[in-house]
């Protein structure tokens, strides 16, 4: 997986040499100019012999549809830009992307390839000019998800999750916590409490998309939320979290010695106090392992958030939890799922950065759990 992820974090490119002659510039807002038409004028430039329509037409799908929203951004940040020629890094597209990268097939006939003789000379005569040149990718990691592999990225996906399980968190953390202490310390033991403790630890081997469908229902159906919110996804796995904390909450209780208990009783203190005082900060550590060990495998939960539309094609930045967005785990669906070459490359990269962040998740429980643990 790491050998097929390495040519997504790189993308070839071309230094374009740019003119924006006076008709374009002068006396005009950079709002106003035509960034496609100034960087197809600097693509055919480089074929001066290129000269019907389909000849231009296959010239400038070798580089990215992006590029003149590179040419906008360059200009926005340079003010002084009238009557000026200056050189630009313009990627390449996804098809001429991977023939820097892997070459060419030649066991393929030129109806076989993505790519044909004539544009196969094009993209050779451009890497004898010394100007094409391979960068790290900052799409991958800067941008949201396109239709464009070579612009497509993670951010997106990223910043859905963390919306999403950070909701997770402040709902299922203090219902999961105070609901352990309330059936470990309060509750008189009953049928109706084993009943409710036998559904917990049923609810704990439910089949994740079970709740997918219990958050359609309930919080897009009856109650209206957004579909494809990060608020939505939250509160659904919470539902699935609250288990596993409810019973890691309860475990890490009984482990505390029952002397604690009896010292604090003995000294005056109320059954709360017992409680709040003694009883939950010493037993915090498993409780923080055992959240932070839900909230791990929710991250990296991907159907029940395909079935309240967080699977849908979302390219901006999510801005807050109601925004549309999507998570790391569909991002991996969804490019697993897409037809271009280029996107196999973008689904391994999009695995890696998923464990990476479960790996980092899993690494703080290990490390709160040795800085909090308390030896008995």
């Amino acid at each position: 997986m790491m050998y097929r992820a390495v040519p997504a974090f790189t993308n070839y490119g071309m230094n374009l040499e740019i003119n924006l002659p006076i008709s374009e510039s002068e006396d005009s807002d950079s709002q106003d100019l035509n960034y496609r038409r100034i960087i197809n004028k600097s693509i055919l430039s480089l074929a001066p012999d290129c000269m019907d329509r389909s000849c231009k037409r296959d010239l400038v799908r070798l580089f990215s549809s992006g590029a003149s929203y590179d040419l906008r951004e360059y200009i926005e940040k340079n003010s002084s830009y009238t009557n000026e020629t200056f050189s630009l890094f313009i990627l390449f597209s996804d098809d001429a992307d991977l023939f820097y990268k892997f070459g060419i097939d030649e066991d393929l006939t030129e109806e076989e390839r993505r790519l044909d003789d004539r544009e196969v000379r094009w993209l050779q005569q451009f890497q004898k000019t010394g100007k094409v040149e391979s960068r790290i990718s900052k799409n991958m990691f800067l941008n949201g998800d396109s239709r464009e592999p070579e612009i497509a990225g993670v951010l997106g996906a990223v910043i859905g999750s963390l919306y999403t399980i950070l909701i997770t968190l402040l709902i299922s953390f203090p219902i999961g916590v105070f609901t352990a202490i309330y059936l470990e310390n309060f509750a008189a033991k009953s049928r109706i409490t084993d009943f409710i403790e036998v559904n917990i630890n049923n609810l704990a081997a439910v089949p994740s998309i079970i709740f997918g469908l219990l958050g359609l229902a309930l919080f897009i159906n009856f109650f209206g939320m957004p579909r494809s919110a990060p608020l939505v996804g939250g509160c659904v796995l919470s539902l699935m979290t609250l288990p596993t904390i409810i019973i890691s909450t309860r475990a890490s209780l009984q482990a505390v010695p029952p002397s604690i208990r009896e010292a604090a009783l003995a000294m005056g203190a109320s059954e709360m106090q017992v409680v709040f005082h003694h009883l939950l900060p010493a037993s915090l550590p498993g409780i923080l392992t055992g959240t932070i060990i839900g909230l791990a495998r929710a991250f990296g939960e991907s159907a029940p958030l395909l079935l309240i539309g967080m699977v849908a094609f979302i390219v901006d930045i999510p801005g807050s939890i109601t925004d549309p967005a999507t998570a790391l785990p569909v991002q991996v669906y969804i490019w697993a799922d897409s037809p271009e070459r280029a996107f196999v490359a973008k689904t391994s990269a999009a695995t890696l950065v998923l464990i990476l962040l479960l790996v980092i998740i899993n690494l703080a429980a290990v490390i709160m759990r040795k800085r909090y643990e308390l030896k008995w």
